[in-house]
């Protein structure tokens, strides 16, 4: 008789060790998905793209769902690639002014550049042109470019 009850022993103890692996593990799978839930409702914030929130309303469920706290969207509104907010009139006068003392800024530059490109070129011979000439051409046409630019946003 020392047998069989030696194996139901060995069982037992089998199965004790079973149940506390099972039940750590479940433990461990819960405290992850408590966790992972907690972060994903307190830490991050709901992101709603700007075309999303705009077309429809936050009002739009409450109807469907029954009464339901609104949330303001506000602060979470990703905007859609190439959307510039609003300026107020006070900003946009700010702005163009500053591209405007840019523009100068960047047309004097232009000038002297030309200036110094003349000198250049007064300097080179026929058989002999100077690297010189060629970096402040390239300098020239970028500064031509850039101010152009900021007068097409005018």
């Amino acid at each position: 008789m020392a047998g069989p009850a030696a194996v139901d022993n060995g069982k037992d103890i089998w199965m004790a060790l079973l149940f506390c692996k099972l039940s750590f593990y479940r433990t461990a799978i819960l405290l992850w998905l408590s966790v992972s839930l907690a972060g994903q409702l307190l830490g991050h914030p709901l992101l709603v793209s700007a075309a999303a929130a705009s077309s429809s309303p936050s009002g739009a469920t409450a109807a469907a769902d029954g009464p339901q706290q609104q949330r303001s969207l506000a602060p979470f509104v990703i905007p859609q690639p190439g959307y510039v907010p609003p300026l107020s009139p006070e900003q946009k006068r700010n702005l163009q002014k500053a591209n405007l003392e840019k523009m100068k800024r960047d047309a004097n530059e232009l000038a002297d550049l030309a200036k110094a490109l003349q000198e250049e070129l007064k300097k080179s011979d026929v058989n002999i042109l100077s690297l010189d000439v060629i970096d402040k051409a390239k300098k020239i046409e970028k500064l031509a470019k850039k101010i152009k630019g900021s007068a097409e946003i005018f």
